[in-house]
């Protein structure tokens, strides 16, 4: 048996990982300050509906767990836009059979919670980081009663989310600096009820209502029920803070998305008792420190628009393993080129993320941006991976994050600069490929 690794934090890339290593051969704990969600209800309200995709399915194959996943999704073939009219269109996604993957956060920790303790993994519920020490490897927990215990790891892995203890704790020894953007704009999650077993609405999709400041989406789930967020700025008209003083629940939703209270039996009950949740992008570095390592969101917390929060922790662990297997499990070896290699990637995610939410809230409904997209997809169509548009590069292809962004870069400025009615296509796939040849990409 190899050495023994605590992990903080039994979320979807603390359990996976866990996983990981004790299929390596170590000795692995877990501390998770929250009961064990298997137990009872997670809490509602505040789990933006996962889209499980191909960095995401790469690492739950290393594990075993890709097809039992894939049995508690809901595939989506693109983009539902609902117009303020009521008319709905279809934007697929990718090539014919490309999808993504509505998948439940609560089923799939769920899942790999199970397969956890199924391999050995010793799980610690309702344990609270109190303190660690950097330069022993020992960590500090408290129980629900408030008594302290000890604990000690060759190495000790923050994957405790956003809100991380032990990035903190790094943090409080100056070893690492972060950085928090607040959006500006926050979430609540309201649920479209099944129809006598039936899906109320197209199942298949990602259904977006983009009203430029605003906007709701909803991703389907298995039980034939609906998960929708709606996105809100903070403040101003239109706002959540608009809500907190005077305005009216039922009369904004006519307003702005008025085929979606028919939908929603209880919508005022709904808004009134989930929480609102805010929305941030979280930059961390470094993410070592000593034998201390920061993975997942702990590290780079992301806005959820490109679906790629999850998927980004998920390949954190996979190249991760992968280092492993290069260096015979050094880790000390493996930390620093970890940090490096997800760092630009991660912060390429962050940008990516951010830019999609102007995309989803403001341009998918508009004509010019339809007739773009369609132009990209026929250059595809023609020259097959030489011309793969942004969307596909993140979701469908294992593409740096990094490479992803620069070269989408290179086909937006080639896009708005050129006039395409006038040059052809060829010539457009010649002007890429010498720019991201003069990149290096």
């Amino acid at each position: 048996m190899k050495g023994k690794i605590i992990i903080c934090g039994a979320g979807l890339v603390g359990s996976l990982l866990s996983i990981i290593l004790r299929k390596r051969g170590y000795t692995v704990d877990i501390h998770e300050k929250r009961d064990d969600l298997r137990r009872g209800n997670i809490g509602g309200g505040r789990s933006i509906n996962l889209a499980l995709s191909n960095r995401g399915l790469n690492a739950l194959d290393i594990i075993g767990l890709k097809e039992i996943a894939l049995q508690l999704v809901v595939p989506m073939h693109g983009r539902m836009i609902h117009q303020p009219n009521g008319d709905c269109e279809l934007q697929r996604y990718g090539d014919e059979g490309q999808v993504i993957n509505s998948i439940s956060r609560e089923k799939l920790n769920k899942l790999l919670l199970n397969e956890a303790e199924k391999q050995g993994v010793s799980i610690h519920f309702n344990s609270k980081i109190e303190s660690c020490n950097l330069t022993s490897t020992d960590l500090n927990t408290s129980n629900q009663e408030g008594k302290q215990s000890a604990d000690n790891a060759d190495i000790i892995i923050g994957a405790d989310g956003a809100f991380s203890a032990i990035r903190q704790s790094m943090e409080g020894y100056g070893k690492v600096a972060t950085t928090k953007e607040d959006l500006g704009h926050s979430y609540k999650e309201l649920t479209i009820g099944a129809k006598i077993d039936d899906f109320a609405i197209y199942p298949n999709a990602l259904h977006i209502w983009p009203r430029h400041h605003l906007m709701l989406i909803a991703l389907p789930n298995i039980d034939k029920t609906f998960t929708c967020t709606l996105f809100l700025p903070n403040t101003g008209a239109d706002s959540f803070e608009s809500f907190s003083k005077s305005g009216s629940i039922l009369n904004f939703f006519e307003q702005h998305f008025s085929d979606v209270p028919p939908l929603i039996s209880d919508l005022i009950d709904q808004f009134n008792q989930n929480p609102t949740c805010s929305l941030s992008t979280i930059k961390t570095y470094p993410w070592k420190a000593g034998d201390f390592l920061l993975i997942g969101d702990a590290a780079h917390a992301i806005v959820p628009f490109y679906g790629q929060g999850m998927n980004a922790g998920f390949e954190d662990c996979f190249v991760l393993n992968q280092l492993l297997d290069q260096k015979d499990d050094n880790w000390q070896e493996v930390m620093p080129l970890f940090q490096e290699s997800r760092k630009k990637n991660t912060d390429a995610i962050a940008t990516l993320a951010l830019q999609n939410f102007i995309e989803m809230r403001d341009k998918v409904a508009d004509p010019d941006f339809v007739r773009r997209k369609a132009l990209e997809k026929e250059l595809h169509k023609q020259f097959g991976n030489r011309w793969l548009p942004l969307y596909s590069m993140v979701t469908f292809s294992d593409m740096p994050y990094s490479e992803a962004l620069e070269r989408g870069k290179v086909q937006d400025e080639i896009l708005t600069n050129f006039n395409t009615d006038k040059i052809g296509f060829t010539e457009i796939l010649n002007l890429y490929e010498h720019r991201c040849s003069e990149l290096k990409l």
